[in-house]
């Protein structure tokens, strides 16, 4: 055995010391986003160039694609404060070189001292600004946990993963003109909802190319460099997080921390059209969704209805009706509630659950409740493929932009708002709009029902695209419409990112487009009866094509929506 592990240790020396001259050394003071990059061997996208730098550098190092996420996702937690995080929870998808696919949640829970009605009044009057803003509105973080609970699938060490984190936070980084708005714009906030002062307030207003330095941050980092997970959820960290919690009436223990797990799930897994999908499970919604709307298509001819007909946006709005009213009454925490996982995914339900679909007519969300049983805008995702091919997809979030916009006193980092994603009161709409039932009710240790959906498409038994996005309840939409763009309406990656996009969730009982979506397909459906709205954009997708031709050809896609950048060599 001892003689396994020398080898191992052997390979590992080997693989960095072969390919330590490739890492390039990253400026973070003079850099560019990419949007799109082809290469061969390995490539990452994600909401920031640097972090995106990292991991494609830590791949250089003879890391493998979990080696890459991790930095990415510790990167992102410096240089993409609205919704990279440590003080936030989200999910990982992946598929290793040798079969084996993997799913953890690690997810925000309900602390100890929470309740059902913790944000009505006495009159039972929800108080969403309590849910939303500052200390009380932050579940128990995950994401250090994730991070951990993925280092057994890793080659390098942690110190190694960590390390370019804690430099971003110790020296600084340029930030961007998007950056500059956000701190400019939620600077009455920060200081509201804070105690102390914190690294995104400045007395003058911030423009791009500013240095942000987050001292506070990068010793919280260092301590768990040093001292693993215990470094976060005990300790020094555990203190400071506490003592926030009293400063601003929060609710948050020590035993919290202290008994928070992240978990690995069973992947949602299904075919659609010779692809296999893999996806999020429960307490994410996304997976079920992708399953239930794009096996409610599936038989229904789309591609022949053209991208963006009014034809085939109401076929996906129809599916994403049912999906979503199905995702409001029985959807939940499996670890606490009886969710009908197999009869909300079996194809006899979905056939039924189409029979009242009438093209060219509208349906409407008063006549499509859920189905008959018998038995949250601002996070950050990020996709990676390796050259062994090992496939990532990860998606974390603080929930809203910033999250709770409270930062930890002497630690650095925001806390999440992830309790938003409970359902607050049967019947009230969370901020993104999204309804909830008894089974996404708040209760002590239970995870809030999420619609974060990283996926990984495979194609002969080989990773052929990964893919995810931010946006609330808009993930899941938006990956069904990069699916459906890539396997039905063949088209390149680029465009499968980048044309406009529409979202449908039951309710409010509307269709939301983009501003650039198609005049004439808004007017149709306007003619059939659907309301439309129109917004500035939905989500940000981070997708990776893997062709497999003579040579392998890798196309990674970064939004052309934020500060996305792929990177790849």
């Amino acid at each position: 055995m001892k003689s396994k592990n020398l080898v191992r240790l052997l390979l590992i020396v080997l693989l960095i010391s072969g390919s330590m001259a490739r890492a390039q050394k990253i400026d973070p003071f003079h850099y560019q986003q990419q949007k799109k990059v082809i290469c061969t061997k390995g490539a990452v996208s994600s909401a920031n160039a640097l972090a995106s730098k990292v991991g494609v550098n830590i791949l250089k190092k003879g890391g493998n694609a979990i080696d890459a996420a991790i930095a990415t996702q510790l990167a992102l937690a410096v240089v993409y404060p609205g919704a990279g995080n440590i003080g936030g929870g989200g999910f990982m998808i992946a598929h290793l070189k040798n079969g084996k696919n993997i799913s953890i949640d690690f997810r925000e829970t309900a602390p100890s001292q929470s309740n059902r009605d913790m944000y009505l009044d006495k009159k039972g009057n929800p108080q969403m600004n309590l849910s939303q803003d500052g200390h009380l509105a932050s579940g128990i973080p995950g994401s250090v946990a994730g991070i951990f609970s993925a280092m057994k699938y890793a080659l390098l060490p942690f110190r190694t993963l960590i390390q370019p984190a804690i430099e971003l936070a110790e020296k600084g980084f340029s930030i961007s003109a998007n950056q500059a708005h956000d701190f400019n714009e939620l600077k009455n906030e920060f200081i509201q909802l804070n105690t102390s002062p914190t690294a995104f307030v400045k007395t003058t207003p911030w423009k791009a190319g500013d240095t942000l330095i987050q001292k506070d941050l990068a010793n919280t980092l260092k301590i768990i460099r040093d001292k693993g997970v215990k470094g976060f959820y005990e300790g020094v960290t555990a203190n400071l997080i506490i003592a926030e919690m009293a400063k601003g009436k929060g609710i948050i223990t020590g035993d919290d921390l202290k008994k928070y797990t992240a978990k690995e799930r069973t992947a949602i897994e299904f075919d659609y059209k010779s692809h296999h999908i893999i996806s999020m499970p429960l307490p994410s919604s996304g997976g079920i969704i992708l399953q239930q709307v794009l096996k409610m298509i599936e038989q229904k001819n789309i591609g022949e209805m053209k991208f963006q007909s009014a034809a085939s946006v109401q076929l996906l709005t129809e599916a994403e009706r049912r999906a979503f009213a199905d995702r409001a009454q029985y959807l939940g925490d499996g670890d606490f509630v009886k969710v009908p996982v197999k009869a909300l995914i079996s194809e006899n339900y979905l056939k039924e659950r189409m029979k009242d679909y009438r093209p060219g007519i509208a349906g409407n969300s008063q006549s499509t409740q859920q189905g008959y049983i018998k038995e949250s805008d601002e996070t950050t995702h990020l996709s990676i493929i390796d050259a062994a091919g090992n496939a990532v997809a990860v998606t974390t979030t603080l929930n809203g932009s910033y999250g709770s916009r409270t930062v930890v006193g002497g630690a650095g980092f925001l806390l999440n708002n992830e309790m938003d994603d409970f359902s607050v009161k049967p019947g009230v709409p969370n901020m993104y709009g999204a309804l909830g039932a008894e089974a996404n009710a708040i209760y002590p240790g239970k995870r809030m029902l999420s619609s974060m959906a990283p996926t990984i498409v495979l194609k002969n038994n080989q990773p052929y695209l990964v893919v995810g996005t931010p946006g609330g309840t808009t993930i899941p939409t938006s990956i069904i419409q990069s699916l459906v763009n890539m396997i039905d309406f063949k088209m390149s990656p680029e465009d499968a990112v980048n044309l406009p996009k529409f979202h449908h969730q039951w309710l409010p009982d509307e269709i939301i487009v983009e501003k650039d979506f198609n005049a004439a397909t808004i007017q149709q459906l306007e003619a059939m009866g659907y309301k439309v709205v129109k917004k500035e954009a939905i989500g940000r997708t981070e997708l990776i094509e893997i062709k497999y031709d003579k040579t392998r050809k890798i196309t990674a896609i970064a939004d052309k929506r934020g500060d996305d950048s792929a990177e790849g060599y």
